[in-house]
């Protein structure tokens, strides 16, 4: 059955924040994208569209900060008609060390202000979640800081093939569904 999913890689815009860990998710969609170019669209959010077996993925990501991606995802939703159950969202995980990748549906925001922005304005927060693995920081370090920077040069080796497995898992879990994904990628 074909169908449209709707996929939104969280992260800020801005050259500034381009290869920060908080914009993982913005890498995904650069990835998943094959180099097509994204468009503004009117629900404030830029968006390209790409093929996926039968299935058509609208990559999205907000033209404005993290934490107001709700309004503008559920604007797009709207325009697309995409039910909640075919939204994925990819972002950032401290609570994963990086290079981990787990996908889930629905669960709470743990403190990640993109979640609870895009849970709030889709009404629910059972969409579908590529939860990336950035690690926590080291030492005294503040979370909120250490999202804001760069991969240290170790990560920055390993980012592409991580990037790359995290957008088969997106393939997957539309092509297969969610039990045969989190089987194959969950690690």
């Amino acid at each position: 059955m074909t169908a449209r999913w709707l996929v939104i890689g969280l992260g800020n815009p801005g050259s500034e924040y381009e290869k920060t860990r908080h914009n993982i998710g913005q890498l995904l969609l650069a990835e998943l994208s094959s180099g097509a170019k994204f468009s503004a669209h009117k629900s404030r959010m830029e968006i390209c569209e790409v093929r996926a077996g039968e299935n058509t993925l609208v990559l999205a990501k907000s033209r404005g900060y993290m934490n107001e991606t709700g309004g503008p995802a559920k604007s797009l939703a709207d325009f697309y008609k995409i039910p909640l159950e075919q939204i994925i969202v990819a972002h950032d995980e401290l609570d994963l060390p990086f290079n981990a990748l787990r996908l889930k549906v629905g669960g709470g925001d743990n403190g990640h202000n993109g979640l609870k922005s895009l849970t709030s304005s889709l009404g629910g927060a059972d969409y579908y979640r590529i939860r990336m693995g950035i690690g926590r920081p080291q030492g005294e370090q503040d979370p909120a800081d250490f999202v804001l920077k760069q991969f240290a040069s170790g990560e920055k080796k390993e980012l592409p093939e991580f990037i790359t497995r995290c957008a088969d898992a997106v393939l997957a879990l539309v092509a297969d569904g969610l039990d045969k994904a989190q089987t194959t990628f969950n690690n």
